[in-house]
Parts: C-alpha cells; sequence; structure tokens
C-alpha cells in the first residue's frame, strides 16, 4: 500500500467513532474504565494482533452479551476491522492500536476475562522467541490484567509455537484446560473455535493443521 492511501486510510481511521489509539493524549485514561466506552457492564475480551479484525468481528457477533476489543500496532489492518464493525453496526466491538507489550499502561489488574491470541507470527528463529506472543514476559503481562480464572485461548497452524507455548505456560504455573491438536480433525467444532481468518483459510489449503489450547492463570 503506497503513502498516500495509507494516508488516506489514517484520516478515515481517526474519524472512526470504534478506535482508539495509544497516541492519544486521553488514551491512557481508559485504564480501569474500558467497559465506559461500551455502556455496559458486560465482560471483557481482548483479540491480540488481530490483523484485520476478522476473529474480533466474529466473536462479537456469535456473543452480544460480550464487550471485544481487537488490539494491533498496524493502522491499515485497524482501520479494515473497524470498517467492518460499522458496517454491521456492531456496538459490542471497539479496536485499539497499541503495542501489546504496552498494554498494561492502558488495561488495569484483572479487567479483563479473556484473552485470544489468533495465528501470531511463530518467530521461529532461537533469536525471536522473546518477540512470541506467549513468551514469558507476555505471560506475565497477560496474568496481571486477566480475571482470576480468566482465560488465554491460543490458536495456530504452527506446531513448535504450539509446544513452545504449553511449555512455557506449564512452567508459568498456569492451568491448560483444553488442548486440540487438531481441530477439524472432528466435525463438532465449537462455533468459537470454527471461525476462519484469512490466514486460517490459507493454512487449511495448504493442508496443515490447526491447533488450539485455553488456559486459566495461576492464583496470585
Amino acid at each position: 500500500m503506497g503513502r498516500p492511501a495509507k494516508k488516506k486510510l489514517r484520516g478515515e481511521m481517526n474519524a472512526f467513532p470504534n478506535v482508539i489509539q495509544y497516541t492519544q493524549s486521553d488514551a491512557k485514561n481508559l485504564q480501569g474504565r474500558w467497559q465506559s466506552q461500551f455502556k455496559n457492564h458486560n465482560p471483557l475480551i481482548l483479540e491480540l494482533a488481530c490483523g484485520k479484525g476478522d476473529y474480533t468481528v466474529a466473536l462479537a457477533e456469535l456473543f452480544s452479551d460480550k464487550n471485544f476489543i481487537g488490539v494491533d500496532l498496524k493502522g491499515e489492518r485497524i482501520w479494515r476491522g473497524a470498517k467492518t464493525a460499522l458496517e454491521k453496526k456492531l456496538t459490542n466491538v471497539l479496536f485499539f492500536r497499541s503495542y501489546i507489550d504496552h498494554l498494561a499502561e492502558y488495561f488495569s489488574a484483572a479487567e479483563a476475562q479473556e484473552i485470544w491470541i489468533t495465528f501470531p507470527d511463530p518467530h521461529p528463529t532461537t533469536k525471536g522467541a522473546r518477540k512470541r506472543l506467549t513468551a514469558p514476559r507476555f505471560l506475565t503481562l497477560y496474568q496481571k490484567i486477566l480475571q482470576p480464572q480468566g482465560r488465554l485461548h491460543l490458536k495456530t497452524d504452527d506446531e513448535a509455537l504450539f509446544d513452545f507455548s504449553l511449555r512455557g505456560l506449564k512452567e508459568a504455573g498456569w492451568q491448560i484446560t483444553e488442548e486440540i491438536r487438531d481441530i477439524y480433525k472432528t466435525t463438532d467444532v465449537a462455533p468459537l473455535l470454527s471461525i476462519q481468518t484469512t490466514y486460517e483459510k490459507r493454512h487449511l489449503a495448504a493442508g496443515k493443521k490447526i491447533y488450539y489450547l485455553q488456559a486459566v492463570p495461576p492464583e496470585a
């Protein structure tokens, strides 16, 4: 995407009522007050590295009694998800443009009920391990902003990342409540797992398995 096109998208996104950006001077004032943006007290669910918001929007459609926030740093991705949500007239979904490792500055302790990570960059090199969204420093962050008995969901096509995540979660004291090494091996797939992003469709077309886990943080 060229610079003029990106500039146009940024201008549109700045006017979207369902987008909040870390660059806004009052963004940190939302810490502990995100429910006020939805004007209700429904549970708060985050999707990290949400990309174009396929999963965030689909979850919001499935669960109208929950509030969803898609988090990503790339503005053009946020724009697509936010625009889709507006077109669908969804009032239970927002998008937040932010660095994921800074989330503790914007969300208070125990503010989120669930966190979803769908098809993140696996950062396959040893050097890139620290950037994986299930690296120890991120698990510490998630434990802080999740409620007691909150849920962390990971969905990926990368077996090495899946195994890395399982090991890290267990070592950090998380309880693995669900572990599936091939979601589509059975025809009885839960609705929240049958949502398919652009990336997932691509991986399935290539014959890859889709892995899923759910975990609960250790008690403080």
